[in-house]
């Protein structure tokens, strides 16, 4: 043993830790896991299985991601906050479960087998666990208060933390069939990884999501997950691992598959049991369009019609005359004869405009073909709607209002509708921008009229006032002003706190005279509803652009 400071002595070499030059005494090699893998296949063949492993595991991954940002926007309404919170919470997790995984490298095929087993299930029964709560619980206000919300927060953790786990597991586990540079291994692992990433983000929109819906997406892409990291431990490095080990994977994997498997078979009895505890148990239809999920429930003698869009009531038939008729009758006070209208595909709008007289034209820009053919054949919606799609003066153009009006002739209409959801709604903020409303402007005739539905005006002030702001910086004058909002029987249905009041822009290049011309079945106190909502107004709110969103609360 060489004391520390030692003097060498004549014809010796003093050892110094770490040199490798001839006459030296060589430290021993730092500590990393496990021997050579003893593979039952050639090295270059289980180089190439691990990688791709890496691939379809990280193919998964995403979809876990996708599905649970997916999911949240739909139940809780906003999609950047949403998307936000599951990819910021996802890295950050990533980064402590990479931390977590280094005590595992010593095992790390077993430790890689059990992390694939947990994250198919954790991953794959997400969907269904976060549905389940939403439809029995109704805990999602779209606000970070409820428990609910937390419930998303919680699965982002697990799933990260799981993913994060893959990457060491991995590098110990290819570095163990062939020892190469780091940096090498480490490009190989992320170009697998990264590939893997590319394909399952986009066979989630484009094959997952259409084709199996996002449960049974989530559960299929769960069991592929499972049967993936199985299959690379317990046929490339089983010998790695101790017959108790073996077991107790092949059990562990054995009860994943069962348990998706089983949650597959039960799917459409939990969507339909989970739909009823939403909606209620007289559900006509329900469907996922290209845009969204459209529900009718009611249209019966019993039950007055409602439709749900994306879980929420968009129409219900015990109250919406007031809305519509509030919407459309004042814009129509003055030249009428051609008719834009914006959204509405159910119909209800393009009623009120035909109550009219001298109406020639009605085109409605609807982007969901699949509700405006609802509307159309529903007898029960149809018949509420008056029958309007078969009045050879309405047209419908399927399109993107934002990129149909950029293609609109200037000057066109006299009067634009512009009935589409709630401007909190983050897939609708393009749709009340200063932009839009600009586009809106340059299809108006001279004198013509623009009437927006703004959201309400009591819970959500600062939103409504945005709305009123956006549209006078677009260049045209407004009049806002309110009406009471949803019967008390509608809101109990719609299992939702239901508004107040509706509330409403109207706006032309002139000042607008906000009354309904004479005839029309709408006589509310339109000066009243415009005074009491003037009692709210907020002032000095900067306008809503397409880069600068405004609309959160």
């Amino acid at each position: 043993m060489i004391e520390p400071h030692a003097t060498a002595q004549p014809g010796t070499a003093t050892a110094q830790p770490g040199t490798d030059r001839p006459g030296t005494a060589k430290a021993p090699p730092p500590r990393s896991g496990q021997g050579p893998a003893r593979l039952p296949v050639s090295t270059a063949t289980g180089r190439f299985l691990v990688l791709a492993g890496v691939f379809i595991c990280a193919a998964c991954g995403l979809v876990y991601e996708l599905e649970l940002v997916a999911l949240a926007s739909y139940l809780i309404g906003d999609s950047v906050t949403q998307a936000s919170v599951v990819l910021s919470v996802m890295v950050f997790a990533m980064g402590l479960g990479s931390l977590v995984a280094k005590r595992l490298r010593w095992r790390a095929a077993a430790g890689f087998g059990a992390v694939e087993a947990l994250l198919a299930l954790v991953g794959g029964s997400s969907a269904m666990a976060l549905y389940a709560v939403f439809a029995w619980t109704g805990d999602w206000g779209g606000a970070w208060e409820g428990g609910s919300n937390y419930l998303l927060v919680g699965f982002s953790l697990a799933i990260g933390l799981l993913i994060g786990a893959e990457v060491p597991l991995l590098m110990e586990l290819i570095q163990r069939i062939r020892r190469q540079d780091a940096g090498g291994a480490v490009a190989d692992l992320f170009a697998a990884d990264y590939v893997g990433a590319l394909v399952g983000g986009l066979a989630f929109p484009f094959l997952l999501l259409p084709l199996l819906g996002q449960l049974t997406a989530t559960l299929v892409t769960g069991t592929v997950n499972a049967i993936a990291g199985g299959a690379l431990v317990l046929g490339l490095f089983r010998q790695d691992l101790s017959r108790r080990a073996r077991w107790l994977l092949v059990v562990a994997n054995l009860v994943v598959l069962a348990l998706l498997a089983s949650a597959a078979v039960l799917v459409d009895d939990f969507e339909r049991a989970a739909r009823h505890a939403v909606y209620g148990k007289d559900v006509r239809v329900a469907m996922h369009t290209d845009v969204q999920e459209v529900v009718l429930t009611g249209g019966t003698d019993s039950r007055p019609l409602d439709l749900y869009l994306d879980g929420r009531l968009r129409v219900s038939g015990s109250d919406e005359h007031r809305y519509h008729e509030a919407l459309v009758h004042p814009a129509m006070n003055g030249p009428h004869a051609r008719v834009l209208v914006l959204g509405g595909g159910d119909g209800l709008a393009v009623r009120e405009v035909l109550r009219h007289g001298g109406v020639r034209q009605v085109d409605v820009v609807e982007l969901d073909t699949r509700l405006v053919e609802l509307a159309r054949t529903d007898r029960a919606l149809s018949e509420l709607n008056g029958h309007v799609y078969g009045d050879p003066r309405v047209r419908v153009v399927a399109a993107d209002a934002f990129g149909w009006l950029r293609r609109a002739p200037r000057g066109a209409y006299d009067v634009v509708v512009s009935d589409l959801p709630d401007p909190g709604i983050t897939s609708s903020t393009k749709l009340y921008s200063q932009e839009f409303y600009g586009l809106a402007r340059g299809v108006l005739a001279g004198g013509g009229r623009l009437a927006v539905h703004a959201g309400p005006v009591t819970s959500r002030p600062r939103a409504f006032w945005t709305v009123d702001a956006t549209v006078r910086a677009a260049g045209l004058r407004t009049v806002p002003y309110a009406v009471a909002g949803r019967d008390p029987a509608a809101a109990s249905r719609a299992r939702a706190r239901a508004p107040r009041d509706w509330g409403f822009v109207l706006a032309s290049r002139a000042r607008p005279q906000l009354r309904t011309p004479p005839g029309t079945p709408y006589v509310p106190s339109l000066r009243a509803d415009a005074r009491a909502a003037e009692r709210t107004r907020i002032t000095g709110l900067p306008p809503s652009t397409l880069v600068h969103p405004r609309y959160a609360d």
